[in-house]
């Protein structure tokens, strides 16, 4: 049995950044337990893609409670196991990033932002950040060829000035970020699938970071 209190990390990163294919990764290297993104659960997010004033704030929170929920296990989890966790997105995001964008465009009313920014707050109370928060940071022509390549037919229309939109969001929500500690991977540079040195490179600093030796 690990003797020391398991660590969460978080990976954040804009759509196609790579967060999915980090956290399987990061579960077989440092074997972490995964939690992932809900995005097939989510009812609405075709509908939301293709009318995003009708459905942008049932979608929003749908993953603003079902976060809160996975925010909620994962506290549980970590308490109760002996393994690290890694988890895909958090609940900071949906609100700070995803429904800013939403609010910024005039895509949810002011009645309803005020609504919304009401519960995250209250939601965000209830919560304790991650022990280490990575970023995959990507450009948007990355982005789009990724996004392409993996070929979900609701996000084939996304705009590329929505994803740029996001990717800016992302850029000011990172620099203000300071509830733990953090990386940045550039991840147009470094490929820690099949590149020996970076993968390397990249345990060796997150074992640093949770307290892990080999």
């Amino acid at each position: 049995m690990n003797a020391r209190t398991p660590r969460v990390v978080a990976v954040t990163g804009n759509m196609g950044a790579g967060k999915s294919s980090l956290v399987a990764w990061l579960e077989s290297q440092l074997d972490m337990v995964p939690f992932f993104e809900p995005n097939d659960e989510n009812p609405y997010l075709a509908d939301f893609y293709g009318d995003m004033t009708r459905w942008g704030l049932h979608s929003q929170l749908f993953f603003l409670i079902r976060r809160f929920r996975i925010h909620k296990d994962i506290d549980a989890r970590a308490l109760a196991a002996d393994k690290d966790i890694v988890q895909d997105r958090t609940i900071y995001e949906d609100a700070e990033i995803f429904a800013e964008h939403l609010h910024k465009n005039q895509l949810i009313s002011p009645r309803d932002w005020a609504m919304y920014e009401d519960l995250y707050a209250t939601l965000r109370r209830e919560i304790r950040p991650p022990d280490l928060m990575i970023y995959l940071r990507c450009p948007v022509a990355t982005l789009v060829r990724r996004i392409k390549k993996r070929g979900r037919s609701f996000e084939q229309t996304i705009p590329r000035a929505y994803l740029t939109s996001l990717h800016e969001l992302y850029e000011a929500w990172f620099a203000r970020y300071d509830a733990s500690e953090t990386i940045v991977i550039e991840t147009d540079r470094v490929d820690y699938i099949e590149h020996m040195f970076d993968r390397h490179e990249l345990l060796e600093t997150i074992r640093s970071r949770l307290g892990r030796s080999r």
